[in-house]
């Protein structure tokens, strides 16, 4: 272990001793001053994962959350200066966790609660004009393909993560159900949103964020719900500023 990650690594380990050489202004040793370093570093990397997973720590309580990002920490260090973007793995290291194996669906919530961090600071994008579809004749939006918004996300779990979300965030919301969801995250304005998705949508969606024409995307939903409207899925799209442009295939 070189100098620098044995620092680290004290840094971040509260029961870690003082690495040795350390002195302070005066040339005495710096043990003290290393301590309240040490202490103030690891609150605000908690601090972190609290403000970035809310719904996690009410799930497992504060007590547990705290003694689980205290591990997951001196697992993984930052790597920028930004606390905002702290916490990309905490959701592999929460699918690892034999102490919160019990709660089959963290893992997939704290993927929620990243895709909304990721969907706030990603990169602006000017919506897709609505005008655009209507030059178009069927037979050429048929084999249209579009581009997405940088904050456009799909996740899909096989348990309820939209209700979960909500139940925990959204005062009077219904108790969770079995099932898996699929939710669409977004950010029209300044705020993320998540929208819950059924089968056929779904399917829609991810073909086309998946690079498929519409008339793919379109067979994609029918084969998931022979049913399936149209309207609502085009129409929450434009409404989320999820679409950016689009490229019209041989005409």
């Amino acid at each position: 272990m070189t100098g620098q990650s044995e620092f680290v690594a004290a840094l971040l380990d509260p029961a870690a001793a003082v690495p040795a050489g350390l002195t302070g202004p005066d040339g005495r040793p710096a043990g003290k001053r290393f301590d309240v370093y040490r202490n103030n570093v690891v609150v605000s990397l908690t601090e972190a994962l609290e403000t970035g997973f809310p719904v996690v720590r009410k799930l497992v309580g504060d007590a547990f959350f705290q003694a689980m990002a205290g591990l997951f920490l001196r697992q993984h260090p930052p790597q920028s200066p930004v606390l905002a973007l702290y916490g990309a793995e905490f959701p592999e290291f929460l699918a690892q966790f034999p102490p919160a194996q019990h709660l089959a669906y963290l893992a997939d919530v704290a993927r929620l609660e990243l895709d909304l961090r990721r969907a706030y600071h990603a990169a602006d994008a000017p919506p897709l004009d609505p005008a655009c579809l209507q030059d178009l004749s069927q037979d050429a939006l048929m084999a249209t393909r579009f581009t997405f918004a940088p904050a456009v996300t799909l996740r899909t779990s096989p348990y309820p993560i939209h209700a979960i979300w909500q139940r925990n965030m959204t005062p009077g919301a219904p108790v969770p159900t079995p099932g898996a969801q699929t939710v669409l995250i977004s950010r029209p304005e300044f705020d993320p949103m998540l929208d819950l998705l059924d089968p056929a949508q779904s399917a829609f969606i991810q073909s086309l964020k998946n690079a498929a024409t519409f008339g793919v995307a379109l067979a994609a939903a029918t084969d998931a719900d022979p049913l399936f409207d149209l309207t609502p899925a085009l129409g929450l799209l434009l409404a989320r500023g999820a679409l950016t442009s689009l490229t019209k295939g041989p005409s």
